[in-house]
């Protein structure tokens, strides 16, 4: 039975959207990474690659190419997705990718097999270990990847999948709530409602 491990650090784990200016150690981020490069790849191909951000004038300019893009995505969005934005006060506005002490730049290589996949298995992996040492990410795409791709030297033959901006959450919301395993889980045949009572022991 899992205790005070990795269920312990998925269920406390919530998304930050401030952080504090308290100081945090590269050495943090770096084992961070290092748990990360750690996650299965298809053919082994370890497709990531990681740049770390810690210059303002360059953070600056990430928030100002990004909230760019986000504001046509916002002003052209509809329907339930808009009502969404609206209840929870999501708009074009990003000042975390500006006020987090560090912002890691997730790429993918494209020609790897399963790259995306991968790629994403390795966040899930870093979103983890950022967690077990009390820091605070949110996984951010840009609406659109090439201008952000230019200006951090137009890395050929990588796609941007996500910036985490990182340090120490202040972000006051609570976790969104989470459907429980027997909403999500089925065995033996789709439908069937899982019960433990119905697993082999």
């Amino acid at each position: 039975m899992l205790k005070g491990s990795v269920l312990d650090l998925a269920r406390r784990r919530k998304t930050s959207r401030s952080f504090s200016s308290t100081r945090v150690s590269p050495r943090d981020v770096i084992e961070a990474l290092e748990a990360a490069c750690q996650a299965p790849s298809g053919a082994n191909s370890q497709p990531w690659r990681f740049l770390i951000i810690t210059d303002p004038k360059v953070k600056r300019r990430v928030r100002e190419i990004c909230e760019s893009s986000e504001k046509e995505f916002y002003s052209n969005v509809r329907g339930k997705l808009k009502n969404w934005l609206l209840s929870k006060g999501l708009s074009w506005d990003k000042p975390f990718l500006e006020k987090a002490p560090f912002l890691i730049l997730i790429f993918s290589e494209r020609k790897a097999p399963y790259s995306i996949q991968s790629v994403w298995l390795a966040i899930g992996y870093l979103l983890l270990a950022l967690e077990e040492l009390g820091l605070g990410t949110v996984p951010y795409t840009p609406s659109t990847t090439k201008a952000v791709v230019d200006e951090m030297g137009d890395p050929e033959g990588f796609k941007l999948e996500a910036i985490l901006p990182v340090g120490i959450s202040a972000d006051k919301k609570p976790k969104e709530p989470r459907l429980g395993i027997h909403e999500v889980s089925y065995l033996d045949l789709w439908g069937k409602s899982l019960s433990p009572a119905d697993l082999p022991s």
